[in-house]
């Protein structure tokens, strides 16, 4: 059983929340999206249009989510992350938004913006320490734990993560070349001085 519920902002966005899901207001959900079951989305925080928040969810204060983002079950979105369009979070990916938190210590103020870009997938178990930046359509591989950033189409596995290829925008392995192309979607590539660029 699902609540349907009604935004305004200047125009009506119907989107789904689980009877059992939180929602403190004031936030914005965009339409077509999905809130399931034990989830909780605190005040300020900004869900856009068609994603999906599995079991037991968290989403901080202000924190920002773009389009179309999956976000599997038992996963935490601190103050401090911001994951832009198309973004996969697999089960109980892990955010941090401060390097040295102690119990006893107030460290509100030092918390590190962390970027997810566009088409970003985090597989399952991954840990993300804060204030990296994660370029657009890379892949983390499951029970990887970043401490650094990654470029655009990078694949990265491990602990602690590091690069061992490259990955095209469907999320397929690239073949190892300066000019690689897909196997599975046929797109092009141009890899110069370690950055990976789209063809024509």
């Amino acid at each position: 059983m699902w609540l349907i519920a009604l935004q305004s902002d200047n125009i009506m966005a119907p989107y789904n929340v689980h009877p059992t899901a939180v929602i403190d207001h004031p936030c914005k959900i965009g339409a077509g999206t999905k809130v399931w079951h034990f989830s909780h989305l605190m005040a300020g925080s900004r869900i856009g249009e068609d994603c999906i928040l599995g079991q037991n969810v968290y989403v901080d204060r202000d924190v920002q989510i773009g389009n179309r983002c999956k976000i599997q079950n038992n996963v935490s979105v601190y103050k401090g992350v911001i994951l832009e369009d198309d973004v996969f979070c697999g089960p109980s990916v892990v955010f941090t938004n401060v390097i040295n938190p102690r119990a006893y210590i107030e460290r509100k103020d030092e918390f590190k913006p962390t970027i997810i870009s566009r088409g970003v997938t985090l597989g399952a178990n991954a840990t993300l320490m804060c204030g990296v930046v994660i370029g657009q359509f890379a892949l983390i591989g499951a029970g990887a734990v970043v401490i650094k950033d990654f470029p655009a189409y990078a694949l990265a596995v491990g602990v602690p993560a590091r690069q061992v290829g490259w990955v095209c925008h469907c999320g397929v392995t690239l073949p190892s070349s300066p000019e690689p192309v897909c196997a599975s979607c046929g797109k092009n590539y141009h890899l110069r001085n370690n950055v990976l660029e789209p063809g024509n």
